[in-house]
């Protein structure tokens, strides 16, 4: 039985029954610049709440934003990516980004102290970010504990979640979690100013706003939504919010920050790479070499394969390997080696642009 909540995904996960269950809808007639990018075009990013709100002020040449955030508990890794890929490709077609680092909530939730988290958000996921596109314009990034040296918007900020607390219940805490502790309840509401906060009029606005996520995330965006109907001291557009799917782990299921066997980070070396997928990812070929020549492999079970439909532009070429897996042409191993090659090819030319983007850091803050 899948497990899904903000703090533990486990299991296979049902991403229909998820659809249902959320209330959400399937993320359907994009326009075409979206079916450009892998993401939208594989349907990795699959399903929506209240989006057609952004689509509709993109459409017309409005303001729009697109709030996200991160927990710096761990090494930034290929799962994590499909976040931030989304964030440069907003910012491109004219998003204006807020990005939120929950110090916060890692010591609500972890014990990690908010010097760690500094040094961790900056090392691993901001670094990052800019090596793979982010720009400085349009684009605000921020720390729970500390949310800007502007004294107005400081206090609207932690004013507005301190205010949220009278507008949600312990029932509603629990119907959203289920059993849940004071830390958490906490960074909850936080998390609720986090994503509401950029309509005051100390920073944007009323603005179609929205927030892309994974769905173990969503209890967070349905508490905020609920709170913002709630809320009379100022009227709040509703969140939007877009669903991806997760990329899994090597050995299958939901990738994870503390197991390193289940992910490459976007600093592992070559022969980290080689070795994580030849030792963990999971095969969907035959028990020998003459079964699977006779038999084939599944390549929809197969991580190898799995992992190329997130990073193999070419749908021409990926096409060909699921029909070569499928048919037996294709051995697991040469399939691993596909992904080794591409994933060595991508994460060295990353691995450069990293060592260009430390120096850019001061850009992204006051």
């Amino acid at each position: 039985m899948a497990v899904i909540t903000p703090w533990d995904v486990k299991g296979d996960i049902d991403y229909e029954k998820v659809i249902n269950e959320f209330g959400l809808k399937h993320l359907e007639k994009l326009p075409s610049e979206f079916m450009e990018h892998i993401l939208f075009r594989r349907k990795k990013v699959f399903a929506h709440r209240d989006f057609q709100s952004i689509l509709k002020a993109k459409s017309e040449g409005k303001k729009f934003v697109m709030m996200t955030g991160l927990m710096p508990t761990g090494m930034l890794h290929i799962g994590h990516m499909i976040l931030a890929q989304q964030m440069i490709f907003y910012q491109k077609l004219g998003a204006k980004l807020y990005i939120c680092v929950a110090d916060i909530e890692a010591w609500n939730a972890r014990g990690q102290s908010l010097e760690v988290s500094r040094e961790k958000a900056i090392e691993q996921y901001i670094t990052n970010y800019i090596a793979l596109g982010l720009e400085p314009k349009n684009c605000e990034i921020y720390f729970q504990s500390n949310r800007s040296s502007d004294p107005v918007k400081a206090n609207a900020y932690y004013r507005l979640q301190n205010v949220l607390a009278r507008h949600a219940t312990f029932n509603e805490f629990k119907a959203v979690y289920g059993e849940i502790s004071p830390g958490k309840m906490v960074s909850s509401l936080l998390q609720a100013a986090d994503m509401l906060h950029v309509q005051l009029p100390e920073f944007e606005g009323p603005v179609p706003t929205f927030v892309p996520v994974g769905v173990d995330q969503d209890p967070h965006l349905r508490l905020a939504r609920d709170i913002a109907k709630r809320y009379k001291e100022h009227r709040f557009m509703q969140l939007a919010s877009t669903y991806h799917l997760f990329v899994p782990g090597l050995g299958g299921g939901k990738m994870s920050s503390s197991d390193p066997s289940s992910f490459i980070s976007l600093t592992d070396t070559p022969k980290d790479i080689k070795k994580k997928i030849n030792k963990y990812a999971f095969s969907g070929g035959q028990a020998t070499i003459e079964e699977h020549r006779k038999l084939g492999g599944d390549p929809d079970i197969d991580t190898s394969y799995r992992w190329l439909t997130f990073f193999e532009e070419d749908d021409e070429k990926l096409a060909k390997v699921y029909k070569d897996y499928r048919s037996g042409k294709l051995l697991s191993g040469e399939l691993k080696a596909i992904l080794v090659e591409k994933m060595s090819a991508f994460l060295e030319n990353h691995q450069k642009k990293r060592e260009a983007a430390k120096k850019r850091i001061s850009e992204f803050f006051d």
